[in-house]
């Protein structure tokens, strides 16, 4: 049977057994190379010696000893030259690993450092025995420790990313960028870290990303229309805002069409003969093109295209500026320069060395110069010598930019006349406001200075003649103001004895009132009063007679008689709360309205309902007796005319005092007839409105169809009582 050979499972003990069948062959080798050695020295002794070797077993022991010894040498020989050339193997792997142009790190999973090259000491700025034994984290900042010490983690699991970008700190030097690649042993120990200087290539990136920005900042904030063409197809690939501005028409819809469908050129034909000659000659202008917008407007361009290469692309770049503006400034410009030649006032430019610059037709007519004479000729030709030092003034005004204005200055013209001229200058100034000329614009006025001479004589006897008629009319008035004072004083003397009149008759209805006050009084005491203490006295006169009647009766009497007291002293009671209510004094107002609403509806019938605000009671004595009176009359109108159900007093804070408002529901009435009536029926309405405006108060009513009556009552707060 044929046995099957044993399978190793341990990898140590697979790499041993194919270690020594790579083995097998060389100790063969070697085994016959040391036989043939020995046997060549002794081919010299003869066959005999050979003969006696063989027959004998020392000697055939001797001579695999021999054997062996050679093949120890030869083997020794070989791993001495193995030796020399490891050596050397690992010196040229040491030079190699000392001067790499990276950095290398040998780093425990902790972080430690146990093997450097001399470029990573070079590039940390520490000698390599510093280094050995700290942690790669102390190398960083605070700030990158966390980030490399997951990348660390991720690294020994297997699942980090290939490589990171770090800040490398160095003490006295710049800060540097590095990017660092990590290898994990196959044991898993450790792991092998690659460090490169990128702080170069970083700087250059940020520099394009600086200019990529920069570049794109000028795309998007560029005051003319921008388009990106692709050389090849025609086709927009990009535009900036401007341009969709411009249009009217979105990034989105731009992209993608050629210029004759956004209407920059005629047609097709148009857009690919301008191709053509981009293409030939690099780069193109047009002027003067018609542009029409989305919206219909129509504008005029202005095209430049550039064919140039970026990163190995043809691209074309078309700028587009709207001129129609520019345009319609150089009509403008010329409808100005024909108003300016048409002008019959002088139009004179010159520099700011008083030299003419510019002369109009204006000016030949006025001055008697041509323009030919006159342009490049001094200012100075048309002043007097006597004016010169106030030309002077006026150079200095215009070189500061003020501009500068003559109603009247003498010139001179050709033929030597003195003309009377108004003079404006003005500063022209180039698009940065310096000052670079001055125009002038000169009137003749001549017959207006004049007739200014005569219309200032004409003025002053004007003058004399308006004072002449000034005094007339001022006697007039005085005159008519004389009359009208009389007509005046007639009238309110008439109104004075008006209302002194109907004072008079208010007079006497107070004293009627007051009159009838005191009948009712003394009636009510003479048919109550007067009648009740009667019954008094004749009971008393019984109780007399009766003394000595039977003691249930007397007692019967007694009783009836104290009733008759109780009623003369409530009766009393109302009288005096009629005229004074001493819960007024001794409680505040308040109480007091509750006491008599009570008395009210239990004598009308009428539900009343009081809301009051605490505050009133801070009111003087005076005031708070003012609104008693004012509830008091209001509800005995409500009592005599309403005919109401429901009466409501509030009195509430208002925002300069207080307020007091009486509502009921019953019957309105015509509020300005009633206050305008004669006789008694406004007395109360008119005694109210005047206990309030007493005390700087106003009174309002307000009556209307199914809504009632509302009397209100303001008053400030004044002086605490």
């Amino acid at each position: 049977m044929n046995r099957k050979p044993k399978t190793t499972a341990d990898p140590a003990e697979r790499r041993e057994v194919q270690d020594q069948n790579q083995l097998r062959p060389k100790l063969a080798d070697l085994y016959h190379r040391a036989e043939v050695l020995l046997r060549t020295p002794r081919k010299s002794q003869g066959v005999k010696a050979d003969a006696r070797r063989a027959e004998t077993d020392p000697q055939r022991l001797l001579h695999e000893l021999e054997v062996h010894q050679i093949e120890l040498e030869l083997q020794n020989a070989e791993l001495r030259q193995t030796r020399d050339e490891l050596e050397a193997a690992l010196a040229n792997y040491t030079d190699l690993y000392d001067f790499a142009p990276a950095g290398y790190f040998t780093l425990a999973p902790d972080g430690t450092i146990r093997q450097v090259n001399l470029t990573a000491t070079q590039l940390v700025g520490i000698e390599r025995s510093r280094l050995l034994g700290r942690t790669f984290g102390q190398l960083l900042s605070a700030a990158q420790r966390p980030r490399f010490n997951s990348f660390l983690k991720q690294v020994f699991t297997g699942e980090g990313p290939p490589a990171m970008d770090m800040e490398l700190p160095v003490k006295g030097r710049p800060l540097q960028v590095v990017r660092a690649r990590a290898t994990r042993s196959p044991a898993g120990l450790e792991c092998r870290l690659v460090l490169v200087d990128i702080t170069a290539l970083k700087r250059e990136e940020d520099k394009v990303r600086v200019s990529e920005i920069r570049f794109r900042r000028l795309f998007e904030t560029a005051h003319d229309g921008v388009l990106l063409l692709d050389p090849a197809t025609r086709r927009i690939t990009d535009a900036n805002p401007f341009m969709t501005k411009l249009l009217g028409y979105s990034q989105a819809q731009l992209v993608g069409k050629e210029l004759f469908e956004i209407g920059l050129l005629e047609d097709e034909a148009a857009s690919q003969e301008m191709f053509k000659r981009l293409k030939k000659h690099g780069a193109i202008r047009y002027e003067n093109l018609p542009l029409e917008a989305k919206n219909g407007r129509h504008q005029e361009v202005e095209v430049v295209a550039n064919l140039y290469s970026e990163n190995g692309h043809t691209v074309i770049q078309c700028n587009i500026r709207d001129i129609t503006e520019r345009k319609q400034a150089e009509i403008a410009l010329m409808r100005l320069a024909a108003i300016v030649e048409s002008s019959n006032d002088a139009i004179i430019g010159k520099d700011l060395n008083g030299i003419i610059t510019n002369w109009n037709r204006g000016a030949e007519k006025i001055f008697g110069y041509s323009a030919k004479e006159m342009v490049g000729a001094s200012i100075t030709r048309l002043i007097p010598p006597d004016r010169l030092a106030e030309e002077h003034h006026i150079l200095e005004k215009l070189k500061r930019g003020e501009s500068v204005e003559h109603f009247d200055t003498l010139r001179k013209t050709k033929d030597g006349r003195l003309l009377n001229v108004s003079v404006t200058a003005s500063p022209i100034q180039d698009a940065t406001g310096k000052v670079i000329g001055a125009s002038k614009v000169a009137r003749d006025i001549t017959e207006q200075v004049q007739a200014e001479e005569a219309r200032r004589r004409l003025e002053v006897l004007t003058a004399s003649n308006r004072k002449l008629e000034a005094e007339i009319i001022r006697r007039q008035a005085v005159e008519a103001a004389l009359k009208q004072s009389e007509q005046e004083q007639t009238h309110l003397l008439e109104q004075s004895r008006s209302m002194q009149e109907q004072l008079r008759h208010l007079s006497r209805q107070v004293l009627q009132a007051q009159e009838d006050e005191r009948k009712r009084i003394s009636r009510e005491l003479h048919d109550v009063i007067a009648q009740t203490l009667t019954g008094i006295n004749v009971r008393l006169a019984t109780l007399k007679k009766g003394a000595g009647r039977n003691p249930e009766e007397f007692d019967r009497d007694i009783e009836l008689t104290q009733k008759l007291v109780e009623n003369s002293v409530d009766i009393v009671h109302q009288f005096a709360r009629e005229l004074r209510p001493a819960v007024l004094d001794d409680l505040g107002l308040i109480p007091a309205l509750h006491s008599y609403l009570k008395h009210f509806t239990a004598q009308t019938g009428v539900h009343t309902h009081l809301t009051a605000f605490a505050g009133v009671e801070q009111l003087e004595a005076a005031r708070r007796t003012i609104l008693y009176r004012v509830a008091q009359e209001a509800l005995t109108n409500v009592s005599r005319h309403a005919q109401a159900s429901r009466v409501a007093v509030t009195i509430q804070r208002g925002t300069a005092g207080i307020c007091m408002k009486i509502s009921d529901n019953g019957k309105s009435f015509r509020v300005e007839r009633v206050f305008n009536a004669k006789g008694r029926k406004r007395l109360g309405l008119l005694g109210m409105r005047e206990r309030l405006e007493m005390v700087g108060g106003r009174f309002e009513i307000a009556s209307a169809p199914g809504q009632g009556t509302t009397v209100t009552a303001e008053m400030p707060f004044g002086q605490a009582g």
